[in-house]
């Protein structure tokens, strides 16, 4: 079995890595920053996971397709895609909801598109396989309405409900969609440090935090089980 994750970090993608992982799975990592990639092979080699590195910007179209490419030769059918890339710059503030316009509007969809692409390179194997799991992560913005998050709000509500109309598209099939909707910081992730680094930067907001072991947990959960399309974590309302 193989599980590609699409957004591997310090936080979430990670933690993703290990859990599937630990069912015997190998793994292959894709993220912008290959720099950081040969940490992360170690912290899976250590646990005796197989794992590999495959640097791409998921919104370069041609990089994810030879990517996921790549993937296919080294280890043969994917099996399972985590899609969960997280933003380009953990500084940059999203543009409120009042401010969205047409561009803005786009950047934040930039980052559906890619799961679209990555569907369509490996969904058909899988249902020809009649086996496969497709996961997605994406904020509460997409089910709570948070006017600050303005044109990421959109991109989440985009790839929340791909994620649950592919859950009821591929009933039967054999093949699992299924979705984290996450309100709260990750930890160990990018945004995490960045915040924990800097407190002056949230202000007077109360930030909570969740564990990213629990959310590959419920990721894993998801995929197993099969008895539902999405699982929620809530710690900022």
């Amino acid at each position: 079995m193989t599980t590609v994750v699409i957004g591997a970090g310090p936080g979430l993608g990670l933690s993703i890595a290990h859990r599937f992982g630990r069912e015997g799975h190998a793994v292959a990592l894709v993220s912008r920053n290959g720099g950081r990639h040969p940490g992360y092979l170690a912290s899976l080699a250590s646990a005796g996971i197989e794992a590999t590195s495959h640097p791409a910007d998921v919104r370069d179209r041609d990089a994810l397709l030879r990517a996921l490419d790549e993937i296919t030769a080294r280890h043969g059918a994917i099996d399972i895609v985590y899609y969960g890339p997280g933003a380009a710059d953990p500084a940059a503030l999203p543009v409120p909801i009042t401010e969205t316009d047409v561009p803005t509007a786009r950047e934040g969809m930039s980052w559906v598109y890619p799961a679209i692409d990555t569907v369509g390179a490996v969904l058909p194997g899988m249902l020809e396989r009649g086996d496969g799991g497709l996961l997605f992560a994406g904020g509460l913005s997409a089910v709570v309405p948070m006017p600050m998050i303005g044109n990421l709000a959109l991109a989440s509500a985009a790839l929340r409900n791909y994620a649950v109309t592919l859950n009821a598209a591929l009933a039967g099939e054999g093949v699992y969609a299924g979705t984290l909707t996450i309100g709260g910081l990750i930890e160990r992730g990018d945004i995490h440090r960045m915040a924990t680094s800097d407190p002056d930067r949230l202000g007077d907001m109360t930030v909570r935090t969740l564990d990213p072991d629990k959310l590959a947990n419920a990721a894993w959960d998801l995929y197993s089980k099969r008895d539902r399309a999405e699982a929620v974590f809530n710690v900022l309302t």
